[in-house]
């Protein structure tokens, strides 16, 4: 594809994930990301690849586990609920150093909560959300283009440093359509001579697990991949900067809540109100260095979001709690409108960077 086409994020996703390469889906339906699934059940059996329902979330997990052991490139897709279900595979899938793509298209929770779009599941993404000292890879898409275009580079990164890479989406940016592009992916060769592909009795054998009887082992294991974990927030951490340059409030969005504040931001700036907006588009690695650069000009950040503030912690540690880092936030499936982020970016205006 080269020209541009109408597509729902969902869509996006699913065909760009099979412009890198992606040829093994395993997933569940559930709202409101089931066009993935949808999308790829249509597609998949043209192209030779595998599509499968799986029986529950629990299992389509496992199968991704499994397939990721040859070190074909799979991916599985859920919503908040499903993904909790998901949780002890990831957990697993980081044991064994596995790389696969798992997307979550946020919804209203906890529980079965609602079908509306959401951003409270980054506790979940960003700490682990599974058993263990681990971390993966959070991309966070704010428009259709992104969730094509971060879906492959989720799978460029999985592959680069072995292990899981999530692509983090909140329901209005599965379900709303843009024109995109789907671009053909870079070429790039990695290293797979891990993987479980059979050794035709010319290598010895590779031994996919995550269970490490000897606590000295899994000491040892669990440093080294730390220590490949700090390669990646010194490497890999992205942000977009909006207005940024003589700014002294900072906005922090990502998904559709950046989107809202880019608007309000424009209007604070006919009123003569200096604000921009970083935009972390990998939520882990967070953009510490972006943010900890703007506390040394800003004198107040914001932080908007659909949750009841997760972000807002990870800001406060990015930036030392050098400023006051008010919350703008509504939550339950509700977006805030330009409205109320503008009133929010007025009112730190009008007390100097005090949340009153």
């Amino acid at each position: 594809m080269a020209e541009k086409v109408l597509m729902k994020g969902n869509e996006a996703i699913a065909e760009a994930a099979i412009e890198a390469g992606c040829r093994h889906y395993f997933g569940y339906p559930i709202t409101p990301q089931t066009e993935v699934a949808a999308y790829m059940s249509k597609r998949m059996p043209k192209i030779g690849g595998t599509f499968l329902q799986a029986e529950s979330e629990i299992a389509a997990i496992n199968m991704v586990y499994g397939v990721a052991s040859t070190g074909k490139r799979v991916m599985t897709s859920s919503s908040s609920p499903g993904i909790s279900l998901k949780a002890e595979g990831l957990s697993y899938l980081a044991g064994a150093d596995l790389p696969a793509l798992v997307v979550n298209v946020q919804r209203g929770g906890p529980g079965l909560g609602g079908i509306q779009p959401s951003q409270s599941d980054y506790f979940q993404a960003t700490k682990g959300g599974g058993h263990g000292d681990y971390r993966m890879i959070v991309l966070a898409p704010a428009s259709v283009q992104e969730m094509a275009d971060l879906t492959m580079k989720g799978f460029d990164l999985a592959d680069k440093y072995r292990m899981t890479a999530m692509i983090l989406a909140d329901g209005t940016m599965g379900q709303m359509m843009e024109p995109v592009e789907i671009k053909k992916p870079e070429n790039q060769d990695f290293d797979k001579s891990w993987a479980v592909t059979g050794t035709k009795g010319q290598r010895a054998h590779n031994i996919v697990n995550s269970l490490f009887l000897s606590p000295e082992v899994l000491e040892k294991t669990n440093f080294e991949r730390y220590e490949r974990y700090a390669m990646i927030e010194e490497n890999e951490a992205m942000a977009e900067r909006y207005m940024m340059d003589d700014a002294e409030i900072c906005v922090v969005a990502f998904g559709i809540a950046a989107r809202v504040a880019k608007n309000a931001i424009v209007e604070a700036r006919k009123s003569g109100i200096k604000v921009g907006l970083i935009r972390p588009i990998t939520l882990w690695p967070f953009p510490k260095k972006e943010l900890a650069r703007a506390a040394e000009s800003c004198h107040s950040f914001l932080s908007v979001e659909l949750s009841m503030g997760q972000m807002i912690e990870d800001i406060r540690l990015a930036i030392d709690c050098k400023r006051p880092v008010a919350l703008c936030n509504r939550a339950g499936g509700i977006i805030p409108s330009p409205e109320e982020v503008y009133a929010k970016i007025a009112e730190l205006a009008k007390n100097g960077g005090c949340d009153k």
